[in-house]
């Protein structure tokens, strides 16, 4: 997949994008490792009873010039893509996304598209 200047996961109908005065020093401070490349991957829990357990998890990777991202939920283990938002039965994993991006957006990472 190849890094965009808005994304969302699947099933979401919140679009986001990248704020335009992003700082490296920011995404380190809400979790984001650089990668061997140069890029910043981070991978997030959607288990709201631990950060820890299995759980759906999102994937957020953003380019090394900080002008593209890709994200997408996954299965917990972490190699096919989900859709959260499809069942009732994952309300908790839905609630902890949005807590997620609610914290990125107040943290100066995302901005959503209206």
């Amino acid at each position: 997949m190849a890094y965009s200047k808005t994304a969302k996961v699947n099933g979401s109908n919140q679009e986001y994008t990248l704020r335009a005065d992003l700082k490296k020093y920011t995404l380190r401070d809400v979790g984001f490792q650089q990668t061997a490349a140069g890029n910043f991957a981070t991978e997030l829990s959607l288990n709201p009873n631990s950060p820890y357990g299995d759980g759906f998890k999102l994937k957020i990777t953003v380019d090394k010039t900080l002008t593209g991202f890709k994200m997408a939920i996954t299965t917990p283990n972490g190699l096919q893509k989900y859709n959260i938002f499809k069942n009732d039965e994952n309300k908790d994993s839905v609630t902890q996304f949005k807590f997620i991006m609610d914290n990125m957006i107040t943290r100066g990472v995302f901005e959503p598209i209206k």
